[in-house]
């Protein structure tokens, strides 16, 4: 099976990372790993599949990301993924937005550890593809690194082997998602002490990275930086 490279990765984000955007990306570098703007499970099981999942064989290698909280239809996604021959499946479990809170999936699932886990149970024996993680190092007032470290060993007890971490909690109320990606303050330091914790996992940090110098700095520490809005 292709081994997938997550040295460095371009961040899934709404409203920019569709397929035209992919394909522009790849004339760019052929290098980069390239994910999927988040798709809800009901997208793919009660709407039009392809529209959402189809892509140029050029962009590959591809992640799609899944925003969910049911293990049934994560795992039916993941399996139909699969199909469409994806490179990976990614699990969003980071984005704080209000929308995506009611309906039970991003941020707000790091509060529920133990229907993560069977989430992720699910992809795994669903498909053959890797399955990973996209997370936040916390929540609201909670920062903390046993917190986190737990969090992420409940993750790698299902047979995940990446995690990519963006370096700043979620605020699940009274800040915009757009606020979200510049406060509170990156802590870069948490994501290497979970390295350090975790050596067998591959992680991938994400948040504020801009720069080239950045990155290799990064890499010392980390398996992977994955890079989004500058």
């Amino acid at each position: 099976m292709f081994k997938v490279n997550r040295k460095v990765c371009v961040a899934p984000m709404m409203d920019c990372t569709d397929r035209h955007d992919r394909y522009f990306l790849r004339l760019i570098s052929k290098n980069v790993m390239l994910y999927s703007e988040m798709i809800a499970t009901g997208a793919i099981l009660k709407g039009k599949q392809r529209n959402v999942l189809e892509f140029n064989e050029f962009e590959k290698p591809v992640a799609l990301q899944l925003g969910g909280s049911s293990a049934k239809e994560l795992g039916e996604s993941a399996k139909i993924a699969e199909d469409y021959n994806y490179d990976e499946i990614n699990l969003n479990l980071g984005c704080p937005s209000k929308k995506v809170q009611k309906n039970k999936f991003g941020a707000c699932l790091i509060k529920e550890p133990d229907l993560v886990a069977e989430c992720l149970n699910s992809m795994v024996n669903a498909t053959k593809l890797p399955v990973t993680v996209k997370t936040r190092i916390g929540f609201d007032d909670v920062e903390d690194f046993e917190y986190l470290d737990k969090f992420i060993k409940k993750i790698a007890s299902t047979g995940v082997k990446t995690v990519i971490l963006h370096a700043r909690k979620a605020i699940l109320k009274g800040l915009s998602p757009r606020d979200n990606l510049r406060v509170p303050k990156l802590n870069y330091g948490i994501v290497k002490q979970i390295k350090d914790s975790n050596p067998n996992l591959e992680i991938v940090i994400n948040g504020g990275i801009t720069k080239t110098e950045e990155i290799k700095e990064h890499l010392k520490n980390v398996d992977g930086v994955m890079i989004g809005r500058s």
